[in-house]
């Protein structure tokens, strides 16, 4: 199969790899109908994550089930399914109790890069969940981001306590943050404030639900939104971008007894523990369990009630995924879609 691979920083190739196989019982493979760039993988394509050898790509992905181990019972070969970046079993504690990323039995599903045309998956029955039937093709970018970006924006907004009588604030305006504001508005939220520079992602966000555009970034930023509110700060406060100035702007700009659910990989972030002492704001997040949320999402896209496949705003064959890369690295592109 074809599939792309990392090299060196910004060596993106797409070449040919072994196609994937049933490796324990568990497992199933998909034959992959779309996938994509995620924002985190740009740390890897800009070498701020160091890459020591080739390293398949990709850990967003939906499609239909090819095969499946002897111990899978409840999905089957010929269904649509999406999952998320980790499986897990959904069925240990920690599962249960809604954090299926930090499943005991957890394993990254990018390890085998979802780049490509073909994928195993494994844990099937705990990661996968599938359709009600075979999708239209205008609901395949939706159902995929529901396997990363709405899911981790979704996962942001619950982490900050979002719901009806709350003021929320989103720092980012990439795909997660973008799909925060979305999240914020299904949850019932009353003002959503987008913070963002670009004049696309702006008016993105406020087809989502957005009520309020912030430019301002830092402690201008942080300014702008307590001069929204009274002085006071916003109740809730998603951070979806993982860098020091970011998560700052995040916790100044939450009022005291505020909450911030923090969803960017942190890189370089260094927390002073008595500004945060003194602020009562809470902090909550961490990799998405997207797999809690997965039902819900699904349910929503197939109904047409949400619309999250619209932070695609490129899409390329798969053998073009280097493109895809540059588009974004260059933030010619929001999220880049690849069709195998």
């Amino acid at each position: 199969m074809r599939g792309a691979v990392l090299h060196a920083p910004r060596d993106v190739r797409v070449e040919q790899r072994n196609d994937p196989a049933i490796i324990a019982p568990t497992d199933a493979v998909i034959r992959i109908a779309a996938t994509c760039v995620c924002g985190s993988d740009l740390w890897d394509y800009r070498g701020i994550n160091r890459v020591t050898e080739p390293t398949p790509m990709g850990h967003e992905y939906c499609g239909v089930v090819e095969e499946v181990g002897s111990e899978v019972t409840t999905i089957t070969p010929g269904q649509f399914v999406i999952g998320s970046f980790f499986a897990s079993d959904n069925s240990c504690p920690i599962c249960r109790a809604g954090y299926q990323s930090s499943c005991v039995h957890r394993e990254f599903v990018g390890a085998g890069g979802a780049q490509a045309q073909a994928l195993r998956v494994p844990l099937a029955d705990g990661t996968l969940v599938a359709t009600p039937g075979i999708p239209d093709d205008d609901l395949i970018p939706s159902l995929l981001a529901a396997s990363d970006v709405l899911g981790t924006g979704w996962f942001g907004a619950v982490a900050a306590e979002v719901g009806p009588g709350k003021t929320v604030a989103v720092v980012g305006d990439g795909a997660v943050g973008l799909l925060a504001v979305l999240a914020a508005r299904q949850l019932g939220a009353d003002r959503i404030i987008a913070m963002s520079r670009h004049e696309s992602r702006q008016k993105l966000a406020q087809e989502f639900g957005a009520t309020d555009i912030v430019t301002e970034r830092g402690d201008e930023g942080v300014a702008k939104v307590r001069d929204l509110t009274d002085g006071l700060g916003a109740h809730s406060v998603v951070e979806a971008v993982g860098t020091q100035e970011s998560m700052m702007q995040a916790i100044r700009s939450t009022r005291p007894g505020g909450h911030v659910g923090y969803v960017g990989v942190p890189h370089g972030v260094d927390l002073p523990g008595e500004e945060l002492f003194y602020s009562h704001v809470h902090l909550h997040g961490g990799p998405a369990p997207v797999r809690r949320f997965l039902p819900e999402m699904v349910d929503a896209i197939w109904k047409r009630e949400i619309d999250p496949g619209r932070v695609f705003d490129l899409t390329l064959p798969l053998d073009e995924a280097a493109e895809g890369y540059r588009a974004m690295d260059e933030r010619r592109a929001v999220k880049a879609l690849l069709l195998p």
